[in-house]
């Protein structure tokens, strides 16, 4: 038995919205609490090991400029979890994995299924695509990324999220979804996702835990 699976289907929540929502600050300001971890699946991608199989396999693709199978995304993401356990930096028994950016649609979500439960999935909102758009264009503008502040990727971006990410939301159901204004200050938009984080009976059973 690997690593991944010592500890069966790990506990998970997840962050959903569009491009600019605020999915990557609240993720990394969750994970600095402890009982949870959070993962970029864009620092995933930029640690990627690229001696490994799957990492050969996901270079292969980009270099052909193909998507890579949802499968092998998966598959990928299994690897990293595997490495992340094994380095004892995320331990499955007494963290819950804050997911952002992966599953990118409907079919990754089926096949992560194999390896988390979503315990609640957040739904960062902001119908305001100006707004979407203007924080895009700042972000790209900070870290110099002069071509992501165009208004061609950024409406390629809006509109991707909408047909190909958005319908996660239906898959997961309205049982386990909780909808957060992203138009409030940071600190609002966090305050409303702990306070419904308490509720989760998930989250009640591990930070109940001494370690």
């Amino acid at each position: 038995m690997t690593a991944i699976d010592k500890y069966g289907i790990k506990p998970a929540v997840l962050f959903l919205g569009a491009p600019g929502a605020g999915k990557g600050t609240q993720g990394m300001i969750l994970g600095q609490i402890p009982r949870f971890y959070h993962l970029s699946s864009g620092d995933m991608f930029r640690q990627l090991d690229t001696r490994t199989n799957v990492g050969k396999q996901f270079v292969e693709y980009s270099k052909r400029g193909e998507l890579v199978p949802d499968e092998l995304t998966i598959e990928l993401w299994a690897s990293y979890m595997n490495d992340l356990v094994t380095m004892h930096k995320y331990k499955p028994d007494i963290d819950i994995l804050v997911l952002d950016g992966i599953p990118r649609n409907v079919e990754q979500a089926k096949i992560l299924a194999k390896h988390v439960q979503i315990h609640q999935v957040f739904h960062l909102s902001c119908p305001n695509r100006e707004e979407l758009a203007r924080r895009m264009r700042k972000r790209a503008l900070k870290e110099q990324r002069l071509d992501d502040a165009s208004e061609a990727v950024i409406q390629h971006r809006i509109r991707t999220y909408e047909e190909e990410t958005k319908p996660i939301l239906e898959f997961y159901g309205e049982d386990i979804r909780c909808d957060v204004d992203a138009t409030q200050s940071p600190a609002k938009v966090l305050y409303d996702i702990l306070e419904r984080l308490q509720t989760l009976e998930a989250y009640q059973l591990i930070a109940s835990q001494t370690v």
